[in-house]
Parts: C-alpha cells; sequence; structure tokens
C-alpha cells in the first residue's frame, strides 16, 4: 500500500531546473559544478503541479525516479508533454510503480509527434501480446493541441513555443505559464501571456545558443511580458545561483530544484 505521500494541491514544484545533461556535468570540474551550494545541484528539468483532479507531471525526465523519491510524491494522475526530446520524455518508463498503485493506466498527454517518439521508444510497452518477465508502463494517450483543454479538473491553455526548429508546448495553468525549452515565442502566444503572476522561462545560459534563450534574451521576454515574478529553468553549469542571482532585477530569480510556488 503506498503512503500518503506530499501534498501539491495548488501548487507548482520544481523537480528539476537542468539542462540535458543536469548539473553537475559527469566529468566537469568548473566552479559551478563543484559548487557546495544545493542549489547549483539541478536534475533535468521538469515539474509536478497539484490540480484539483490529483498531480500532473509536465514531462518524465531521465531523473524521474530521483525525483519522485526526493519530492515525496507517491501518486501521479496524469502526465503531460511539453516535447519529445529524450530529457523530457526518457524517464517514462518509472511511471510503472505509479500505474501499479493506481490500477490502472496512465493519462499521456501530448501532441502527435510526442506519441510517435514515445511509441518507438518503449515500443515494448505497445506490443500485442506482452513478452512475458518484466514489467511495462501501462499508458493511455489523449491528444492535445493549441487549443484549451481540461486536464484533471483545471483548464489548462497550451502555448506554441519555438525550440529552434521545433515546435514545442508551454503551458498556462491558471496565472502560472510554464516556458521551458524555447528560443523564441510566436506572435500568437504573446497575448496568452497577459496578466500573468507567475512565468517560468527557459534560460540556458549568458551567452547565446540556437535553441535556448540566453540570459539577456529571457530578461527580455520577462520584461515585455511583465509578471510580477519571474523564474528561469533549464539552466547550465554557466549560470552559477549566487553570482546570477545578485545582478538579476527585481521581480526575476533562479528557480532551484524543490522549489514550490504557488498557482496564483
Amino acid at each position: 500500500m503506498t503512503a500518503a505521500g506530499r501534498s501539491l494541491a495548488g501548487k507548482l514544484l520544481f523537480l528539476g531546473t537542468g539542462t540535458s545533461v543536469g548539473v553537475p556535468v559527469v566529468g566537469c570540474d568548473c566552479a559551478v559544478c563543484a559548487s557546495a551550494d544545493p542549489r547549483d545541484k539541478r536534475l533535468r528539468t521538469s515539474v509536478a503541479v497539484g490540480l484539483p483532479g490529483g498531480t500532473l507531471l509536465v514531462d518524465t525526465t531521465p531523473d524521474l525516479r530521483t525525483q519522485l523519491l526526493r519530492a515525496g510524491i507517491v501518486r501521479v494522475e496524469a502526465v503531460l508533454f511539453t516535447h519529445d526530446h529524450v530529457d523530457h520524455v526518457y524517464g517514462l518508463d518509472d511511471v510503472r510503480p505509479l500505474c501499479t498503485w493506481a490500477g490502472r493506466a496512465m493519462p499521456v498527454y501530448c501532441e502527435e509527434r510526442v506519441e510517435r517518439r514515445i511509441r518507438r521508444a518503449f515500443d515494448y510497452a505497445f506490443e500485442t501480446v506482452p513478452v512475458p518477465g518484466g514489467g511495462i508502463p501501462k499508458l493511455t494517450f489523449e491528444r492535445i493541441t493549441t487549443a484549451p483543454c481540461e486536464i484533471l479538473g483545471a483548464r489548462v491553455v497550451p502555448l506554441r513555443l519555438r525550440h529552434g526548429v521545433f515546435d514545442v508546448l508551454g503551458f498556462r495553468f491558471g496565472n502560472l505559464a510554464y516556458c521551458t525549452d524555447t528560443n523564441h515565442i510566436p506572435d500568437e502566444t504573446w497575448p496568452l501571456l497577459a496578466g500573468l503572476d507567475t512565468l517560468v522561462l527557459d534560460c540556458l545560459r549568458e551567452s547565446r545558443h540556437p535553441t535556448h534563450l540566453s540570459l539577456s534574451e529571457a530578461l527580455g521576454v520577462a520584461a515585455r511580458v511583465g509578471a510580477r515574478r519571474t523564474l528561469l529553468v533549464h539552466m547550465g553549469h554557466e549560470i552559477g545561483h549566487a553570482a546570477i542571482s545578485a545582478g538579476l532585477p527585481p521581480g526575476v530569480e533562479l528557480a532551484y530544484d524543490g522549489l514550490e510556488v504557488p498557482l496564483g
């Protein structure tokens, strides 16, 4: 029987705030990778959101098992995907025990491209006749587009973003918008970011990058959106928490693993 676990009702929890290789980076001895500041220890970027119908995971990183154990999360009611890159999808097998405890398949909300990637990467989960031995994640797909939808009793507004040459999604939950993995916000998305209390925004490093916002670019987006609070995520080892935080304008902060914020 599962324990009671942690309640996230009305909150967003940062399970990870790091880039695709995490921080510290394997084999690196730079100042940030060697830092003793716990805010510089970053698992791959994902969040858990407490909605009326339960806990929603946004992305399933390769660190998912560690993230769930560290956060004390023992129940997840659904998974929502931003896009199909490895650092956001390849921990999906770790939902197996969650399916077992719930006694049902895990609802997976995603675009068609993400579903195709999941079906290729986890082909064993979709065999007509499962091979005996070893567990498989039980999944049921729910297709989403850029139209608002209801997930776990909450209205969710998908936000079209560009991630280099890729179309990806961010999401708005009430007055909080979650926009990781982007370097361009299309014209049609800007109006959907109006009136935010909290903006969670991609920020890989100080220098420019072909698929992620740099620090100066992220600050420009934050100023244009005008949210009361902007939290930067998907940070690499070029971003030292204490040093960069000291130079940020009012209302902009670096997120860190384990941070909780209200949905607004």
